[in-house]
């Protein structure tokens, strides 16, 4: 699904296109915002939103197969709550 369509079934509740597409907006911005400051997003029965760190660890490079040292880092991640998990089955 893209976020065209995103806005299509937001917009199939009464509301124009243009509004869908503001409330997604303003609603990923939230999310967003929330997750640079470091919280958590918690939508109930959907999941949570949180930033995870990932500890700097050792790679290697694929072309000259030499080790590399990763630098720590922080990376987004969505964990489904029981509701979602429940109806994907």
């Amino acid at each position: 699904m893209l976020k065209k369509d995103l806005v299509d079934k937001i917009a199939e509740t009464g509301l124009t296109k243009k509004q869908a597409s503001d409330a997604l907006d303003a609603t990923l911005d939230a999310i967003t915002e929330a997750l640079k400051k470091g919280d958590h997003v918690l939508l109930t029965g959907f999941g949570k939103f949180e930033v995870r760190t990932r500890a700097a660890r050792t790679g290697i490079n694929p072309k000259t197969l030499e080790k590399i040292q990763l630098p720590a880092t922080k990376v987004p991640a969505f964990k489904p709550g029981k509701v979602l998990k429940t109806a994907v089955k």
